[in-house]
C-alpha cells in the first residue's frame, strides 16, 4: 500500500471517529435540522461517488465509491422516510386531499 492510500484511510477513521462522537451529542431538538443537513452532504457524496467510480482505475477505488454510492443513498433515502413521517405528525386528520 502507498502512503497515499494510508493517510486518506487514516483521515477517514478520523472522520467516522469524530462523526460519531458529535452526533451522539446532539440534543434531540436539533435532529431534524441537522438531519436536513446531512441529507444535502449525502447528496453531494451521492455524486461524487458516481464520478469517482465513473473515473476511476482500479478495482479498489471502485469497489469503494460503490460502497460510498450505496450508504449515502441508504442515508438519502432514510432521511427523506424519517422527515415523512415526521410532517405526518402535524397534518390535519382528515383534511382534504388526505386518502
Amino acid at each position: 500500500m502507498d502512503a497515499e492510500l494510508i493517510g486518506s484511510l487514516t483521515i477517514f477513521a478520523l472522520a467516522v471517529f469524530l462523526g460519531f462522537e458529535l452526533i451522539s451529542r446532539v440534543p434531540t431538538l436539533l435532529h431534524t435540522p441537522l438531519m436536513s443537513g446531512t441529507n444535502a452532504i449525502s447528496g453531494i457524496i451521492v455524486v461524487g461517488a458516481i464520478l469517482v467510480a465513473g473515473s476511476s482505475d482500479s478495482r479498489l477505488e471502485q469497489t469503494l465509491a460503490f460502497v460510498a454510492l450505496v450508504l449515502a443513498t441508504i442515508n438519502v433515502v432514510g432521511g427523506f422516510l424519517v422527515t415523512d413521517r415526521m410532517l405526518e405528525m402535524f397534518r390535519r386528520r382528515g383534511a382534504e386531499g388526505d386518502e
